[in-house]
Formats: C-alpha cells, structure tokens, sequence
C-alpha cells in the first residue's frame, strides 16, 4: 500500500534473477558486473544491467526482504522522492565502486575485474536513512542484556547480504558513501540527483495504476513498526505500555519539579482524549500550567512525516522539553 516503486523493484529484478538462473542461464553474461570491460571497452550498458539484476539467487532474495523493509521511506516521503534517492544512490555508488576498486589495486596490489551485481549499492545506502531516521523501539531482550529492537532484524538481513560474497563489501561500503552523500544537507547532491517531476508525471499514469496496492482494511494501524509483524507486537505490547505509562504519569504528577523534568500531566489529557472521545480529564489550573516551551519546526515535520497530526506532535515536544525520541516512543505507544 503506498509503495508502488518498492513493488516494482521487489518483483521485477528478482522475477528476471530467477529466470536467468533456472531457464535462460546463457544470457548471465548480459547481467554480469564485469569492471574490466567497463574501463577498457567502454561498455558502460554492464553498469545499467550489471547494478539492476542479481545473478545469485542469495542476494535476490535478501535484497528483496531488505527492500521490503525499506518501503517504509516511500511511504513517508512519496514516490517521487524516495525514486530520486535510489536514482542518486545509484549513481554515486557507481562512481564510488570504480574509485574504491582503483584504491584497493594501488594500496593492496589487488586487480578486481568484476563485483557483484544486483541492485545492492542503492539498497545498502537506504541503510543511512533507516539508521537515522527510523525511530528504535525494543521488542524484548535476549538474556537479559541485548535488546532485541524492530530494526534488529534489517541489520541481521543487511549484515547476511554483506557475507555473500568476496568482494561485496566494496559495494556495502559505496553503498553507504553514497546514502551519507545523499543525506547530506551540506553537499545539496539532492537538487541535483533527483527525478524530474514530469518524468515522476509518466510513471504515474503508466506503471503505478499497475504497481499499486489497495490499503489493507483488516488490520488497525499501531506505531510506525517497519514491518506488519512489528505492529502486531507493538499493538499486543500497547496495553502494557499504557498501563505502565499511567503510573508514570501518576507519580511524576505527585512529584513534579521544576526545570527537566518531563510534564507528562499536560501530554497525557489530550493525547488520550483523541482515542476515547468520552474521557473526561480533570486539567490542572492555569497557574499551575508553565509557559509553553518553544517547540522546533523541523522535530515537528519529522514527526509529521511519520504520520502524527501536528497538534499531537506540538504537544509531544513541549512535554518531553524538545526531546524527539522521548516524544516519539510516546507518540507510537499511544
């Protein structure tokens, strides 16, 4: 749902990887990430087939839960920024492959004439924006020590993709220069890789009416969990969550101090009232009420992006005293 590009990239270069591998394994050569010849031959179709279609049916398929994973970016920025992401990705992580091949030859005497292909430079450098942007929640814990969180199982996946093969680290490691680059509020590369919004236009009207989904109506959205099977351990966990929550509020009402600590006593009034109309909370008087705290505009179109209603996230920021991860594992809980 709301992920028509992800689709596409989840479906088409695995279908094609796996008819390459089983029926038509003479045109292997076609797809293959062949350096040598893209320097010396000049034949830089390799980068388009090479960097687009997996040859091993390991790095498809991990590939592909990865990018499973990553249609949460498409969802929160659209089509048509999250495809000038890939687009850039791409593009600098090519570049980034040939300089890295050129800097291990001269520094390790080692002469590489083909890496692995498939789409990979572009999906390891969504791991920047995962890493960054994707709000960390624990799941449970593993012996007491090591949390076990939603993200925890898309870095297992990236760090299997990372093992697959001898030379794939060099396009882990483009990968991720490229996402930093991308990222980058210095560097601006995103007004310069990005898609056109006319060509965004065409393949709106031509492969997105043939990509898109419809929005699933048996299940209730919970949180911003990276997958479906992490909102149905947020939405099992939200009445623990809730009930734990109430007594914090009840003891950080009997005990409030001034400066630091956070006022959950005017976050949880409003923010429980727009899931039970019928609430009736008692508010503190309007003397007892400090100053409302100067609230950043860019925290809130962040959480604005995940999807909250900019009241909820003005009033999550104040309480938490601009404090972003307090105010969205707040926000997801509730």
């Amino acid at each position: 749902d709301k992920a028509p590009l992800s689709k596409s990239l989840l479906l088409v270069p695995s279908a094609i990887s796996i008819l390459l591998t089983l029926l038509f394994q003479h045109y292997q050569k076609f797809f293959a990430y062949n350096l040598q010849a893209v320097k010396e031959d000049f034949q830089i179709w390799r980068l388009v087939c090479g960097r687009t279609i997996c040859l091993d049916l390991k790095d498809t398929f991990c590939s592909s839960l990865l990018i499973y994973n990553f249609r949460i970016f498409e969802r929160r920025y659209g089509s048509r920024k999250f495809s000038s992401f890939l687009l850039g990705a791409w593009m600098l992580s090519a570049l980034f492959d040939l300089l890295l091949v050129e800097i291990t030859q001269y520094i390790f005497g080692i002469t590489i004439n083909s890496l692995p292909s498939g789409f990979l430079g572009p999906v390891f450098a969504l791991f920047v924006p995962f890493y960054s942007s994707i709000p960390r929640v624990q799941v449970t814990q593993v012996l007491g020590h090591f949390s076990i969180t939603n993200k925890s199982l898309v870095y297992i996946l990236g760090l299997q993709l990372l093992t697959s093969g001898s030379y794939i680290w060099i396009l882990a490691l483009s990968g991720l220069l490229s996402g930093i680059c991308y990222n980058s509020s210095i560097l601006k590369v995103h007004r310069i890789l990005c898609v056109p919004r006319w060509v965004a236009k065409i393949f709106s009207w031509t492969l997105e009416p043939v990509f898109s989904s419809a929005e699933p109506t048996n299940e209730v959205r919970v949180g911003m969990g990276a997958t479906v099977d992490i909102q149905r351990q947020q939405r099992m966990e939200l009445l623990d969550r809730q009930i734990m929550m109430s007594q914090v509020a009840q003891m950080r009402r009997q005990r409030q101090q001034q400066g630091g600590m956070i006022n959950w006593n005017r976050l949880f009034p409003p923010l429980r009232h727009r899931h039970n109309a019928n609430y009736q909370d008692h508010r503190p008087s309007e003397q007892g009420i400090p100053p409302p705290t100067e609230v950043s505009e860019e925290q809130v179109a962040r959480l604005m992006e995940m999807g909250f209603s900019r009241g909820d996230a003005l009033e999550a920021l104040r309480a938490s005293n601009n404090d972003l991860n307090v105010a969205t594992n707040f926000l997801l809980q509730h």
